[in-house]
């Protein structure tokens, strides 16, 4: 049985299908109204499902019981979990006859929690990766099966980042799956003491303050581009920063646009400063920053908040 929601778990279900594994059904959440027209929108598991013919199972809440009472009777051998968005119930977890395995986007115990991209990319971290662990009800702490490393460039945005991870993730899946079968693995307990949380993103933490460094300010701004976007304030209206790279040859007053070209909008921050490509108005949609300057929206020496 299958568990999953967002893009990030459509590799993993592909992987399952394409490499022979019996996916039994497919948990996922309700259809949901997306966008400024409310337009009811399948969730992306759930269409790949569809293709396959697959059964799909669509509850308000895992806990209900009328839905336990259904996984019971499905009987799966095995579940996958994948950024499902509800925590499950050990009694969902113990249902399958082999538990219940998730996959993890990052190196646990590191960033347990909500947000393990955007926690990566915010702390500088330069390596991520996934782990495949086997579920237990505290949060993200079950035995390791396996965990994939890959580097975090720089630059990297993400929506780059969660696009290598839910592809690595799918392969490392399939790389346990079948050391499962041939009865190759051994499970190590996570060291608590190592544990890091990434909380569930909110609106506060993604404002950016610009008495930061130029490093750190980039790192908010990358760790929420494309969604949903880092913000400050221009002129007592909210404004959404994408692209962030960092400057260390110009400085001013935390916030201030010390300049604008072709590259993009120039803004101090407590040390150093960050040249921003694109911008989100209130209300607009996402533009290039130099087009927002030339049409006046912005100018030379004032203060972002």
């Amino acid at each position: 049985m299958f568990w999953g929601t967002p893009d990030f778990a459509a590799p993993a279900l592909r992987a399952l299908v394409g490499e022979g594994f019996e996916v039994c059904a497919v948990v996922t959440r309700p259809d949901r109204p997306v966008g400024r027209d409310r337009v009811l929108t399948q969730p992306a598991v759930k269409r790949i499902a569809l293709e396959e013919s697959l059964p799909v199972f669509q509850p308000e809440s895992p806990r209900d019981e009328d839905f336990r009472e259904l996984v019971e009777a499905v009987a799966p051998d095995l579940s996958v979990v994948v950024a499902y968005g509800h925590i499950l119930p050990r009694a969902i977890i113990d249902a399958p006859a082999h538990g219940t395995l998730n996959i993890h986007a990052s190196l646990l115990p590191a960033l347990r929690g909500a947000s393990p991209i955007q926690g990566a990319i915010r702390e500088g971290l330069t390596e991520t990766g996934v782990t495949i662990m086997r579920m237990v009800p505290a949060l993200d702490a079950g035995p390791i099966i396996l965990q994939s490393r890959t580097p975090i460039a720089d630059d990297e945005t993400y929506g780059e980042l969660q696009g290598r991870l839910s592809e690595l993730g799918a392969l490392a899946l399939i790389e346990a799956l079948t050391l499962i079968e041939l009865g190759h693995v051994t499970e190590h307990a996570q060291d608590d003491s190592l544990a890091t949380y990434a909380a569930k993103v909110d609106r506060d933490t993604t404002r950016i303050d610009w008495s930061l460094s130029e490093h750190q300010v980039a790192n908010v701004i990358r760790a929420y581009d494309p969604r949903p976007g880092a913000w400050t304030t221009h002129r007592g209206t909210d404004l959404k920063l994408f692209g962030a790279r960092r400057i260390f040859d110009m400085s001013g007053t935390p916030g201030e646009v010390l300049a604008a070209d072709e590259d993009g909008l120039v803004v101090a921050c407590g040390d150093g400063a960050v040249r921003l490509c694109d911008v989100q108005p209130a209300g607009k949609r996402r533009m290039q920053a130099i087009d927002w300057h030339r049409g006046r929206g912005i100018s030379i020496g004032d203060s972002l908040g």
